[in-house]
């Protein structure tokens, strides 16, 4: 199989079955010829970001260092606690590395930067944490710009490829479970069941932009696992009415059976499951309105303050920036905050906290 042909493999069976870990081997990857002096990355062992992250650098001499993330991608694994500064430290101390180089500076994906604590990482390894850009794309550019990043390269969009990405991420699995399930209470209605999973997904995907702006970002919502069911449940609420009005008439039409609250609560259900789904996992644009946290509000203390930088460079809505001749950082796109947490993890002066909003 040509290295081509595996890359797109790797792609089309991961991106359908997203949902599931996809682990790799962690340990040190060198890519081309690299020396003593070539820079140091790390990525996470999901095997779809490793493929990228290798096809990204190309024509590139470095190290590739793969950390133990449970075979779940950078962002869900960092905010979810399955990389962690416990794995970078032993990717680092247990891959070879220092025997491979002279210097002691790794980069780290930004998106990491809400479990991994750059500080840390230096106090217990003496390696300097520098924090690449966001896609793994950019990663070229960023080192030739003397690891720099722009404010294009730390800000975290969701173009409408990667919204098909995950909108298929999601049908597929989820059109499997509706394939099953149909076939046992309603097989005449199996294909059109399983186009409607994929039509509200792409819809929900790929309409995003058109109805980000209107979603609850101050309620706490009621949900389970995967699926944000609104404040106090209303899209439960919305189904159990549904459910309510179908029962009626069936009953009126004489055509009240088990089977046909079986059919009638397939459907629904999967209408309200589907316009449900949690977008946190999807994209780092969104809050998910299953977590607390997302009420509170980033509080800078000024008097603490010294203008580190450390948040502008890690924070994903770009919300930070920082006067250098005062050394002090200001919030003027506080509004985008999606409250991930990363410019609290970073701060070297516990500068940052959560607060209740005022």
């Amino acid at each position: 199989m040509s290295k081509q042909v595996r890359y797109w493999l790797i792609n089309i069976v991961q991106t359908l079955l997203r949902v599931l870990p996809f682990p790799t081997r962690t340990g040190l990857i060198p890519i081309g010829r690299p020396g003593p002096e070539a820079p140091v990355l790390l990525t996470c062992n999901f095997q779809l970001t490793v493929e990228r992250v290798q096809r990204a650098l190309e024509g590139i001499d470095c190290w590739l260092l793969v950390a133990n993330s449970r075979g779940v991608n950078v962002w869900c694994a960092a905010t979810g606690g399955l990389l962690t500064n416990h794995d970078v430290i032993a990717a680092l101390k247990t891959s070879g590395i220092e025997e491979r180089v002279t210097h002691r500076e790794v980069i780290l994906p930004q998106l990491a930067a809400t479990g991994i604590e750059g500080k840390v990482i230096r106090q217990k390894t003496h390696w300097k944490v520098v924090w690449g850009p966001v896609e793994a794309a950019d990663i070229p550019a960023f080192l030739a710009a003397g690891k720099k990043k722009t404010a294009a390269m730390r800000t975290v969009t969701f173009p409408w490829p990667r919204r098909l990405e995950m909108a298929v991420a999601w049908a597929f699995p989820i059109s499997l479970v509706t394939g099953l399930i149909a076939c046992f209470v309603w097989r005449a209605a199996l294909w059109p069941l399983i186009a409607l999973v994929w039509a509200i997904s792409l819809l929900t995907f790929l309409a995003f932009p058109l109805y980000q702006g209107w979603l609850d970002r101050k309620t706490k919502h009621l949900g389970f696992v995967f699926f944000d069911f609104g404040q106090g449940g209303v899209q439960l609420i919305l189904w159990v009415l549904v459910m309510l009005v179908a029962v009626g008439s069936g009953w009126a039409a004489g055509a009240l059976s088990w089977g046909y609250i079986l059919r009638w609560g397939l459907a629904s259900l999967l209408v309200v499951l589907m316009v449900s789904i949690d977008l946190m996992g999807s994209t780092p644009t969104y809050k998910s309105g299953l977590h607390e946290d997302r009420l509170l509000e980033v509080r800078l203390d000024e008097a603490l303050c010294k203008g580190a930088a450390f948040c502008e460079d890690v924070c994903p809505a770009n919300c930070f920036e920082v006067d250098r001749t005062r050394r002090l950082a200001t919030r003027p796109r506080a509004d985008a905050c999606v409250q991930c947490g990363a410019c609290i993890v970073q701060c070297p002066f516990d500068a940052l906290s959560f607060a209740a909003p005022s």
